[in-house]
């Protein structure tokens, strides 16, 4: 039983995260949404291990929108990398209240990316919609509390 309702909460969780996607990405056309393979290709550019391809999103890359059917990439230094964490909760005061977990990944690409890594808090709820941008530097003076918790398949 409690399976069926592990799964169903991963797939909810799912489609909030694509709604995300495509809220922020209508709303501010400089976010990319890379392939895996794109992905993968970043981060060997970048000097880092594929490990890290789900650390993250979107991209941004300055000078190009989303419209653009291909996108080409002199400079990868010049790319954000951007990980989004979504809610549907009202918060008029966004990011404040807002309640995420984050992998280890998240945060070590984050530091060693500084600030051309940035979490994207996205507020779906009706009432309070938007989105805000927070380097990890940022986002560490907003944090209140921070606890570890292991997951763990046998």
């Amino acid at each position: 039983m409690a399976h069926e309702h592990s799964y169903s909460i991963t797939l909810s969780n799912n489609r909030t995260e694509k709604a995300a996607v495509d809220y922020v990405m209508e709303t501010d056309p400089s976010f990319l949404n890379p392939s895996a393979g794109s992905r993968r290709r970043i981060l060997e550019y970048l000097g880092l291990p594929a490990t890290f391809s789900r650390a993250f999103d979107l991209i941004r890359v300055p000078g190009h929108i989303n419209s653009e059917p291909e996108i080409t990439v002199d400079d990868v230094g010049a790319i954000t990398l951007v990980e989004l964490k979504t809610t549907r909760k009202c918060l008029p005061e966004m990011p404040k209240g807002f309640f995420f977990g984050a992998t280890e990944n998240e945060f070590e690409l984050a530091r060693r990316l500084g600030d051309r890594f940035v979490f994207c808090f996205v507020c779906l709820h009706e009432e309070s919609p938007g989105f805000c941008l927070l380097t990890l530097a940022e986002l560490e003076t907003l944090i209140r509390t921070k606890r570890t918790q292991y997951q763990i398949n046998l």
